[in-house]
């Protein structure tokens, strides 16, 4: 198979102690193509679900919904570090732990819709300036509260008495680890994040992920067997199927109006673009034109 052949999602199970551009780096050597990407990044610390993009896969990345992201986390009480997790240098340490039952009394305080202030340590910028820089010099900023969503929190006891595991549905840009200091400071103890695991985004789950350990024994066969057709990245947007005539005028940058289609959408839907055999070949999205309602490509996967 050549690079320029070589197309499709792959779900990997990415390991504590590398980057997501580490694991590209290893995924770019496996699959001997330059055209790989991924969806969402996880801290070094962090493990789970890395959605890679390979091929012409990768033009999805802009196009991708975040809303929606589970994890498991440990949460540590009794500490804070200057990271918001247990790699950070210790500012506090408490013995007077809560019990569990206080912990989940302050849970529902961080269900919905909640502000969260970015952590220094993060890649986002101010002024130009990535926050985890500036933090590395000792420079502190203020950050503006960011609106997020946890759709689900629940905490089990763990093996430790000072550690509790915390499974999260959340929206995409929420920062676990602050989440566990914030929890820490409803509790008047302070927290902090012990570990991470992403278990599911953008509709896939831990359970089809495969390890870096066990590509590397695979034959390229076997490795571009694995390889989900793009459409898996959009298919919960609702399929549009065209004729040939239709599917010629899409390709060729045309809007299509949605009575002439016989179909009706919201203005601002996006759909997966079929041909007549039902095969995707883009992705489309509605909005209004000059004579009336219609559905333009906005991005073409298939030639």
């Amino acid at each position: 198979m050549t690079e320029d052949e070589i197309s499709g999602v792959l779900i990997v199970n990415k390991h504590a102690g590398v980057t997501s551009h580490d694991i590209v780096g290893k995924i770019r050597r496996l699959y001997h193509t330059r055209r790989v990407g991924h969806t969402g990044t996880l801290d070094p610390m962090a493990t789970g679900v890395l959605v890679i993009l390979i091929g012409r896969a990768a033009k999805a990345c802009e196009y991708l919904s975040t809303d929606s992201k589970r994890y498991r986390a440990r949460l540590r009480l009794g500490i804070t570090t200057d990271t918001e997790d247990t790699t950070g240098t210790i500012l506090s340490v408490t013995k007077e732990i809560p019990t569990e039952k206080e912990l989940e009394s302050v849970l529902p305080r961080f269900l919905g819709e909640i502000m969260q202030i970015p952590p220094m340590y993060s890649a986002l910028k101010v002024n130009g300036q990535k926050l985890v820089d500036l933090a590395r010099k000792g420079i502190t900023v203020e950050r503006t509260p960011r609106a997020i969503e946890i759709f689900a929190l629940s905490a089990t006891a763990s093996d430790a008495p000072e550690e509790y595991v915390l499974d999260v549905t959340c929206s995409g840009g929420t920062y676990i680890r602050t989440l566990c200091a914030d929890i820490g400071t409803a509790l008047g103890c302070g927290g902090a994040m012990a570990a991470l695991e992403r278990t599911e985004t953008g509709g896939f789950s831990i359970e089809s992920a495969h390890t870096v350990e066990a590509l590397e024994s695979m034959t390229d066969e076997e490795r571009y067997a694995l390889l989900l057709p793009t459409e898996s990245l959009f298919s919960s947007l609702p399929a549009l199927r065209l004729s040939a005539f239709f599917e010629k005028l899409c390709r060729g940058g045309c809007e299509l109006y949605l009575k002439k289609l016989g179909v009706n959408y919201p203005v601002g839907t996006r759909v997966r673009l079929c041909n007549a055999q039902n095969t995707f070949f883009a992705l489309g999205e509605v909005g209004e034109y000059k004579d009336g309602i219609a559905v333009k490509a906005i991005k073409t996967f298939v030639l």
